[in-house]
């Protein structure tokens, strides 16, 4: 029996149990959890420390690292992620349309779990937590298959948040991680009817791709990238500055990172030359088009 199918059999069973999951018994697990991230930090660190050390030898490029490392700051991030989530309602039950009949029946449209749902990402191991998390929200069991070179965190990982769950009300067995790291599993993951109700592809535009036209499971398809910013003729300029500089130079490794600026004609030119200073000032390279390199020559 192949990995996708074994695990996929278990989240099967396990998403029935998860759905009658109460919310308070879902946020308690997802507390666990956070709390349990931030008790294992060294654990996970030690883990990704692995995934480093591969990567550096296998030659990945500095910004691949960037995305592929953890900290103690990023695990506290991830910890406070999930207790966002705790804070936002659960969309389980809520009534989206209801309706009568002519004949006096009442149909009412409802929001349910999705039963199992196909996570396929790279790199970046907090997708891991961010994922898993979420799918427990809305009281889905999730079966997440990472980047090989995120294997070693991606297991710690799993392993700190099915420990958390064991001491829940939720079932361990509703998050699975597929350690084997061959591109069949994803195939594998596409053709699995029946077990998997959903995928989701996150990645470079040929994952997606790949994965839309292979799999005979439903799968949403997400987005590639290439992040905009407009600046409109009313913005102000200090906003307008404090947010392209975070969208662009915060953390430029990861998918979400600007990396197109749209200006408004109209916005004063005082203003753009000061936002073209300060990405200028804080070492990003500006690729203009004729109009504006005409303007701002720099």
């Amino acid at each position: 029996m192949s990995e996708v199918i074994e695990k996929g059999t278990i989240l099967k069973e396990a998403s029935r149990r998860l759905a009658l999951c109460s919310t308070a018994e879902k946020n308690e697990a997802l507390e666990r959890i956070a709390a349990a991230l931030e008790a294992a930090c060294a654990e996970v660190l030690s883990a990704n420390a692995e995934d480093l050390a591969r990567g550096r030898e296998a030659g990945m490029s500095d910004s691949l690292l960037d995305r592929l490392a953890l900290s103690e700051k990023r695990i506290a991030d991830m910890a406070a992620a999930v207790r966002e989530l705790i804070d936002l309602p659960d969309p389980v039950g809520q009534v989206l349309e209801q309706w009568t009949r002519p004949n006096g029946m009442t149909i009412t449209k409802v929001q349910v779990p999705m039963g199992v749902i196909g996570m396929i990402y790279e790199a970046r191991p907090n997708v891991t937590v961010d994922a898993a998390t979420i799918a427990l929200k809305t009281g889905s069991a999730i079966l997440l298959r990472g980047s090989g070179s995120a294997l070693s965190s991606n297991r710690a990982l799993v392993a700190v948040m099915r420990r958390a769950l064991a001491d829940s009300a939720l079932p361990e067995e509703a998050v699975q991680l597929i350690e084997d790291p061959s591109h069949d599993t994803v195939r594998e993951m596409g053709q699995a009817l029946g077990l998997i109700d959903l995928l989701i592809p996150r990645g470079g535009a040929g994952l997606i791709q790949r994965v839309v036209r292979e799999s005979a499971v439903p799968v949403i398809e997400t987005g590639v990238g290439n992040c905009h910013i407009f600046v409109d003729e009313s913005a102000r300029p200090d906003m307008a500055v404090a947010i392209t500089l975070n969208a662009k130079t915060q953390r430029p490794s990861v998918c979400n990172a600007a990396e197109t600026l749209l200006i408004h004609e109209a916005w004063p030119p005082a203003y753009r030359d000061r936002l073209l200073n300060a990405l200028w000032d804080a070492g990003v390279t500006l690729h203009g088009d004729e109009a504006l390199r005409q303007l701002y020559p720099r």
